[in-house]
């Protein structure tokens, strides 16, 4: 019996000798996923070189399990929660906040202000370590809460890491959740922004997710990381000139650079 051929994207190592073509199938979806917000089933059928048919039993068996959902209104589907289920299992046995520890505790000890890790969930930030100001006033921690992607500085960082076309997959309507009468309303904004956040290298949010609260925020590249990972700086807006915006970005920058070859 003829064995089915393997497409070489994304292997790591030879081809089995008795190859499952519809479990590398499956897994090439998965991959796929990896580098796209969602996919629509003439994406994986081109992808795959498949008929519509077997795309669709392929994504129906991955939607089965959990490993993707599909979006009732668009119809393209997304990682589902036993996809994210699994990246954060990893992603806690890879341990990357004690990875990360030393730069935020970095961060935090010469800035004098608060410091948080998060990570891109869809369109939501979660926000998975977080060291708080010494300050009198400062900014509480927001370890373990969830956030709209377009109203923090942290969201906007990670989604700059996207295309245009694949932002517009990820929001397809013009309207966006809004947080504060600051937060970016409209998904025609959000693309100006993060055209900005793409130049300077650096996000910004002013009041945009809470009153009196402005932050600074850098991503880490994508890379082979299991999730997108992204660092802010958050402090009370009348602490934040432009000065210290530039110095803050330049600072996190810098960071994201020395730190993210550990991550690897």
């Amino acid at each position: 019996m003829k064995k089915p051929a393997l497409d070489a994207a994304g292997a790591h190592s030879p081809a089995p000798q008795y190859p499952i073509d519809s479990v590398d199938k499956a897994l090439r979806i998965l991959l796929l996923l990896g580098d796209r917000p969602e996919l629509r089933m003439t994406d994986v059928a081109e992808y795959l070189g498949v008929a519509s048919s077997t795309a669709h039993r392929l994504l129906a068996m991955l939607q089965y399990r959990g490993f993707i959902r599909q979006d009732s209104r668009t119809k393209a589907y997304r990682p589902g929660t036993s996809l994210t289920a699994v990246a954060f299992a990893i992603l806690q046995r890879f341990d990357v906040r004690e990875t990360l520890r030393p730069f935020l505790e970095k961060l935090n000890s010469e800035l004098a202000e608060t410091v948080h890790l998060a990570i891109l969930d869809g369109t939501t930030v979660r926000f998975i370590e977080a060291l708080e100001s010494p300050r009198a006033v400062r900014v509480a921690s927001r370890l373990g809460q969830a956030m709209p992607a377009n109203c923090t500085s942290t969201g906007k960082a990670l989604l700059a890491e996207f295309s245009t076309d694949d932002l517009r997959r990820m929001y397809p309507g013009e309207q966006l959740e809004t947080l504060t009468p600051n937060s970016i309303g409209t998904r025609s904004e959000l693309e100006l922004e993060i055209d900005g956040v793409r130049r300077r290298g650096y996000a910004t949010s002013n009041e945009e997710s809470e009153e009196g609260v402005a932050s600074v925020a850098v991503a880490f590249p994508a890379g082979n990381l299991p999730v997108r990972l992204a660092i802010n700086v958050s402090l009370p807006v009348g602490r934040l000139s432009r000065a210290e915006v530039r110095h803050i970005g330049e600072r996190l920058k810098e960071t994201i650079a020395e730190a993210a070859p550990l991550l690897h």
